[in-house]
């Protein structure tokens, strides 16, 4: 696509982020669909490469569905259904809260309508550099402690929310 393009400067790799170990700095990252944690690992590496604009699309978040523990949600909690998607919505709402802790400006935008797939939120964020506030990380560790949550994206990026 770069050389059809002809982009001198544009270069796309095709693999397991896991087995990506370059230490260079990248300007943008995309994921679409990463099942589970590979979300996590792409946003992640993002960050730790200082990515200036990082667009994903997650998928399958099942990480925080088997964590789930908040006894005053037990009522919509209870229909697998339902606790499947609000798994999911809570797992965003914790990696967009996590980016903006590091330094960038997330935003949770539906991308495609509902009507043609339920797999419709992009985590759209830009580096800003600004440090979290006492009072977002009292937030977030509440929110946190509610659904009795360790989100991976949390332990990825240890380093940079102390």
């Amino acid at each position: 696509i770069a050389n059809d393009l002809k982009y001198e400067h544009l270069e796309f790799l095709v693999g397991d982020i896991s087995d990506y170990n370059e230490e260079a700095s990248v300007d943008m990252v995309v994921t679409l669909h990463a099942c589970d944690v590979a979300t996590d690992l792409a946003l992640g590496r993002a960050v730790k490469w200082g990515a200036s604009v990082i667009l994903s699309v997650p998928c399958c978040q099942h990480e925080l569905n088997s964590q789930l523990n908040a006894p005053g949600l037990d009522i919509m909690l209870k229909h697998g259904l339902i606790k499947e998607r609000f798994a999911a919505l809570a797992t965003d709402s914790l990696r967009a809260e996590i980016l903006s802790m590091v330094g960038y400006e997330a935003q949770l935008v539906e991308f495609i309508n509902l009507e043609n797939t339920p797999k419709n939120i992009l985590i759209r964020a830009y580096k800003t550099g600004r440090k979290a506030t006492p009072e977002q990380m009292d937030s977030y560790q509440q929110f946190k402690k509610m659904l009795h949550a360790k989100p991976f994206l949390e332990n990825e990026l240890k380093e940079y929310l102390s």
